[in-house]
């Protein structure tokens, strides 16, 4: 992730994807290439910049790498970075074309330090920085002129958002050694919850091949996250509307848009005109 140093408790976003990063395989980095390939409708980024903005596990960078991007990782979660550093070893070994540093979108000095890319991807991030708004102003400096901006960012609400938000913070206030427990107590409630609605609705079918298919969507397990999603703070929330109207009203025409009926994260794809 990417944020600031605020003293309320955050979420261990990085010792999560660390975790996350152990079960990074061929078939993961497939689904991950194959998940950029629809959000910009090719698979060959030779000669595009990308900028991966809160890189996490490095997953969605060594995507863009072997889809023949060059590639800038940053994370504000020193975890996260080293995380990165990991799996481009693994991977890629060194390479000029790929660098991972530590930094904050909240930073204006290192943004306004950072180029220009033709394609920055900030997926499911800035609404963790603590700071929404301020994360958006800066993260579309660094877009071309022409370029894309892809930002995944949690859906807005209402009542339910602010009653998730107390939920985070309670996981991130509790002792470390009960967060496992909270999140795994919180993680079967909720699948018993989900089971028992499919069997009313007479829908197990489909619950079923959610929870098989669930890791073709974006290659991250159901476990890993829920943790993401139960610890992850801090935690603002947009809707559709005020999202779309800051991207236009700074010179963005919205290229499309994947939305979600309830909670998870609305996806726009952005370009900025010329």
């Amino acid at each position: 992730m990417v944020g600031n140093n605020s003293p309320e408790s955050r979420f261990a976003f990085g010792k999560n994807w660390k975790s996350f990063s152990n079960r990074i395989d061929d078939s993961v980095i497939d689904i991950a290439a194959a998940s950029l390939a629809k959000l910009f409708n090719t698979n060959d980024l030779s000669g595009k910049t990308f900028l991966d903005v809160g890189c996490g596990s490095g997953l969605f960078s060594l995507a863009a790498f072997k889809m023949g991007a060059k590639v800038a990782s940053f994370d504000f979660d020193v975890d996260s970075v080293e995380c990165t550093k990991e799996v481009r070893t693994k991977y890629v070994g060194s390479s000029s074309s790929w660098t991972v540093e530590q930094g904050s979108i909240l930073d204006t000095d290192y943004i306004n330090a950072l180029n220009s890319c033709d394609i920055v991807y900030s997926w499911g991030v800035i609404h963790h920085t603590g700071d929404l708004w301020k994360a958006f102003s800066n993260l579309i400096q660094l877009v071309n002129c022409g370029g894309v901006l892809c930002v995944a960012i949690y859906n807005d609400q209402g009542f339910k958002s602010k009653i998730w938000a107390v939920i985070k913070k309670l996981y991130n206030s509790l002792p470390r050694f009960m967060r496992p427990i909270f999140a795994l107590i919180s993680f079967i409630g909720m699948q018993v919850l989900s089971l028992a609605y499919h069997a009313y609705k007479f829908k197990m079918i489909s619950y079923f091949k959610y929870v098989k298919n669930y890791k073709s969507n974006r290659g991250m397990n159901l476990f890993h996250a829920w943790v993401y999603w139960v610890g992850g703070y801090p935690y603002e929330v947009a809707s559709v509307n005020s999202v779309n109207n800051f991207f236009i009203a700074r010179g963005f025409e919205i290229h499309d848009t994947t939305l979600v009926s309830s909670f998870g994260n609305n996806e726009f794809v952005a370009r900025r005109r010329k």
